[in-house]
This record gives structure tokens, C-alpha cells and sequence, in this order.
């Protein structure tokens, strides 16, 4: 396996990525998408030893850093508008390596959310697999119902807690908060039309469309999953997408939100390793 840093164009911009290259390639490649705001090292160096793993069983892995962010030219953006370079990337790695035919997008929180939006976007063909990992649907509705679930009800279940509130020792901006958040979480969703699409929506449509093979990964310690599980469960989008034909689903028990412990790091490239392999089911 060797790497090799690269630079390619994006419009009028210039991205930086780095190339995992086997010495015999299969016909399946890896775009590591990156989450904002990181570039492409990732977290505890998390995308460089996911590629050289990858890369170590025969699939050439390309991981970059978008427009703005990194080494990368560009304004800074976001996830909404990723496609460009996530497109970018796919026609570097294939002019690289001809041998890639088919290409798995693979990506962590809203990089998830990014790989998602570029195929509702582009319906690429070359899309032939997402891994997706603790996938962004943050909403100001969702991450309230999640602080008052995961959070406000364990507080409330907690001696301290009431011993503290009793001594008048609990802020008062802390109960407004709580009363916020109660009140958020209850808000009703206003209604949307063709034009103005939330992106969780556009998410939603993406997953339930898409005719490939999907690797859903859920850190059990993680706000970010527990909102995605709560918002596919109350959103009428989202309520069907678990069915999906080609979805492969693994709960990680004790994960954080980026696998920081080693353990886990593995377990992620175990499975993601295990689910390419497992190639296309028709």
C-alpha cells in the first residue's frame, strides 16, 4: 500500500486529498467524506487509519478536505453544500485508479448527512454503497425532544439533583432552560413545500430512494445518534427508512460520537471492511 497526496479541481478551486493506494486495486473504491469542521485526518486520526486499513485489504481509499476547510482553496461552507467537491473527489479518485468501477461513500455525522444530499442530489450511479455513521438530522425541535429524554428525565431521576433544587442551588437559567426545551420539543413542524425541503427531508428521500447497499453505524454514547433514532421515529419521512432492503445496521455499545476509544476505532473498521467485502446483493 502506498499514499500519495493529490490536488484536483472543484470549479475554480483546488482541493487536497490524500490518495490510500493497494498495489492491486479492486473495482471498489472509498470516498472518506469529511464533517465539518474537520479536514482530512479526522478526529484522533481516525480517517488516516481507516484508509490504510481499507487500503491494507485492496480498496483504494481517498479522503479530502472540502473547499475552505484544510489545505483546500476555497470560501468556507458547510454540509449543505458539499456535493461539488464530493463529486470532485469520485472523478479524482477513478482518473487515479481506472480500476475503481463502483465507489462507497463513507462518512461521520453531517459528512453522513453530505453523502445523503449528493446522491438526492445527483442520483450518481457510481454510488454504489453509503456508510453512513451517526448521521446529522439536528433540528431546533429534535435536539430539544433529545435534552429532555436523554438528559432533563435522568437529572429529574436523580437525588442530587432534587437536594440541590430544594436548597436553591439550581440556577435559575438552568429551569428556564428546561422550560424552553419542553416547550421546543412539543412545537409543531410548520409546513414545507417542494421549494423549501428541510434537509433532513431531502436525507430521508436519498435513503428510501437509493437502490445500493447502506452500513447505518450508532454509537451508543452519542446525543447526535439518539436524535437521529428520535427524529426517524416521530418523522413521517423517516418512519419507513429502517426497512430499507439493502440496510445493514450495527449499534456500537459504550461508542462516543467519533469511536475515539481504540476498541471501537477497530470495530468500526472491522464492519466497514466486513460490509464492502460483502460486495453488491444483485
Amino acid at each position: 500500500m502506498t499514499e500519495h497526496a493529490l490536488l484536483f479541481p472543484c470549479g475554480q478551486d483546488t482541493l487536497v486529498g490524500v490518495l490510500s493506494l493497494p498495489a492491486t486495486p479492486s473495482n471498489t473504491g472509498v470516498v472518506i467524506v469529511v464533517g465539518g469542521p474537520q479536514y482530512r485526518v479526522g478526529s484522533h486520526r481516525q480517517f488516516v487509519l481507516l484508509a490504510r486499513a481499507l487500503a491494507a485489504a485492496g480498496h483504494a481509499v481517498l479522503r479530502f478536505d472540502y473547499q475552505g476547510m484544510g489545505d483546500s482553496d476555497g470560501p468556507s461552507g458547510d454540509f449543505l453544500i458539499a456535493s461539488p467537491g464530493i463529486r470532485a473527489a469520485m472523478d479524482s479518485l477513478q482518473s487515479r485508479v481506472p480500476q475503481v468501477e463502483k465507489i462507497v461513500l463513507w462518512g461521520l455525522c453531517d459528512a453522513a448527512s453530505a453523502a445523503l444530499l449528493y446522491v438526492h442530489e445527483t442520483k450518481d450511479p457510481r454510488v454504489a454503497g453509503l456508510c453512513l455513521l451517526n448521521p446529522w438530522v439536528r433540528s431546533e425541535a429534535s435536539l430539544a425532544r433529545t435534552q429532555v429524554k436523554h438528559y432533563y428525565t435522568q437529572r429529574l431521576m436523580q437525588r442530587a439533583f432534587w437536594v440541590k433544587l430544594l436548597s436553591g442551588k439550581v440556577a435559575m437559567a438552568a429551569l428556564q432552560g428546561l422550560a424552553q426545551n419542553v416547550r421546543l420539543s412539543r412545537a409543531k413542524v410548520a409546513p414545507t413545500t417542494a421549494e423549501n425541503r428541510p434537509f433532513q427531508q431531502r436525507m430521508a428521500t436519498a435513503w428510501m430512494e437509493f437502490g445500493g447497499r447502506i452500513l447505518l453505524l450508532l454509537s451508543d454514547n452519542d446525543y447526535t445518534a439518539k436524535e437521529f433514532l428520535e427524529y426517524a421515529s416521530r418523522d413521517e419521512y423517516w418512519r419507513e427508512v429502517f426497512r430499507h432492503l439493502h440496510l445493514e445496521r450495527h449499534d456500537l455499545p459504550h461508542a462516543d460520537h467519533t469511536f475515539s476509544d481504540p476498541a471501537a476505532q477497530m470495530q468500526v473498521e472491522r464492519l466497514t471492511l466486513q460490509w464492502i467485502q460483502a460486495g453488491h446483493p444483485y
